[in-house]
């Protein structure tokens, strides 16, 4: 087997990693949420599967929700993709430590008027377990989701 040759055992054994850093504008959240949907690609979930859609948008709301309420001036956001043993999880950072969603307590659709306020609820509802956790190393917190 050469280096560029991989086996179906690997492909779902071997962890699959990939890690960025993004401007916390909206413009960095929607490159993350676009590297992130070509990363799924690559690895095998491809554009249009319900893996890629699916993933592709809590991505998206994660994203945008860093840029939203955990931006802090001068500072980007990180998004982090794994995929071991078939399971999905992004983790998304940010460094801003005061706003930190409640996890324990389910999220709730906004009134149907709301222009805003859907993203944790879309997420709560698509992944299969989501959370909150402090970032290590620095300052903020961690969102991440798992499918």
């Amino acid at each position: 087997m050469t280096s560029s040759t991989v086996s179906p055992e690997d492909q779902v054994t071997r962890p699959r990693d990939f890690v960025m850093r993004f401007t916390s504008t909206p413009r960095g959240a929607r490159v993350a949420r676009l590297l992130v949907g070509e990363r799924l690609d690559a690895w095998g979930h491809s554009y249009g599967s319900r893996p890629h859609d699916t993933f592709s948008l809590i991505t998206a709301e994660l994203c945008t929700n860093a840029v939203q309420h955990g931006h802090v001036p001068g500072r980007d956001f990180r998004v982090h993709l794994t995929e071991t043993a078939g399971v999905l999880r992004i983790e998304v950072t940010d460094t801003r430590t005061e706003r930190r969603p409640d996890h324990a307590s389910r999220p709730t659709a906004p009134p149907p008027d709301s222009e805003t306020g859907r993203g944790l609820h879309l997420v709560e509802s698509l992944a299969t377990r989501w959370g909150v956790t402090p970032r290590t190393g620095a300052p903020g917190k961690a969102v991440w989701a798992e499918l």
